[in-house]
């Protein structure tokens, strides 16, 4: 190798850009199940494979159910999205906007409710707890709903 050419390597090295690294939400895997409030709600998702988490929500209150299917991965304009389909409706992006050891915040101001999609797990003596809450206004009234979710075996169910 020449040294003009080793020295042109060497240049576009250090002018290229990092590639950003994507946050470790694998904290987030496993089956979570919520049995307060009169319901039964089990939220499941899958640990990041090549950069994407894959889950869903079955709940069930007053014999009625319903569900959701949502993911977490990389968007085509950069960074990741959480995409939720409640009741198999279209796919809604909410972009992921704050992210920490054991904490996401995802948002989308333009959708009608939630504007924002916040997770965060808590490990301490009483148990392992994922809470999910979605806030944001509905008819210019600010409101939010949040589940709290504990680490369970696969398809537990509360208890009747």
């Amino acid at each position: 190798m020449s040294v003009l050419t080793g020295l042109a390597a060497a240049a576009l090295l250090q002018t290229a850009p990092a590639a950003p690294l994507a946050p470790d939400l694998s904290w987030m895997a496993g089956y979570w199940l919520d049995c307060s409030r009169g319901r039964e709600a089990a939220e499941t998702w899958t640990d990041p494979r090549g950069g994407l988490l894959v889950g869903h929500t079955v709940t069930v209150r007053n014999g009625r159910s319903g569900f959701e299917f949502a993911r977490i991965g990389p968007v085509p304009e950069g960074g990741l999205a959480y995409v939720a389909q409640p009741s198999g409706a279209a796919p809604t992006p909410f972009r992921l906007i704050e992210s920490g050891p054991q904490r996401a915040v995802f948002s989308n101001p333009d959708n009608d409710f939630p504007h924002r999609i916040i997770y965060q797990r808590t490990v301490s003596a009483s148990g392992d707890v994922l809470t999910a809450r979605i806030e944001g206004a509905d008819d210019d009234e600010t409101r939010s709903v949040e589940w709290s979710f504990n680490k369970a075996e696969l398809n537990a169910r509360c208890p009747r």
